[in-house]
């Protein structure tokens, strides 16, 4: 219980926080190598959570509604943080890009965009604490990140 009370004290303000930054994350990457930090950091925070909700809907876990919810409003708030860390020279280095998100732009934002759909619609079948509605979800948002991943990542 007291994880929760602090999880929904903190969600709310790192999202205000999340969004003030990715407005200006661009602006503020003054090396290549601090956007590949930034984007690989909100990208592997989106996948730890996903990966608590797998092991609830593979059953590995038991069903618990608040804490999938906790989990899906982490997911949906770092789901916005990563793409304008995709700044011009980002590739190579310590980066799993492809130079495809940048030949591909149009491409690769509607990859971005059909993944926060998908979010958003794990978050509303949360919200409903339906879990047949919440393993369907987590399949299609799985695979908007794994079809993302196929195109745009290098493994």
């Amino acid at each position: 219980m007291k994880n929760l009370a602090l999880l929904r004290r903190l969600v709310p303000a790192t999202l205000i926080a999340g969004l003030l930054v990715s407005a200006g994350a661009q602006a503020q990457f003054r090396k290549v190598d601090d956007a590949v930090e930034y984007r690989k950091a909100a990208l592997h925070l989106m996948g730890a959570h996903f990966g608590r909700i797998g092991a609830v809907v593979k059953g590995d876990k038991p069903y618990d509604k608040a804490a999938v919810e906790a989990d899906v409003a982490v997911i949906e708030m770092m789901s916005k943080l990563p793409w304008p860390a995709f700044i011009p020279n980002s590739a190579g280095g310590h980066s799993k890009a492809k130079p495809e998100i940048w030949s591909q732009q149009a491409e690769f934002k509607t990859a971005t965009e059909k993944m926060e759909g998908e979010v958003a619609k794990l978050s509303a079948a949360a919200k409903s604490g339906d879990l047949a509605a919440i393993k369907v979800s987590f399949g299609s948002t799985g695979q908007s990140c794994k079809s993302c991943h196929d195109n745009f990542r290098n493994r």
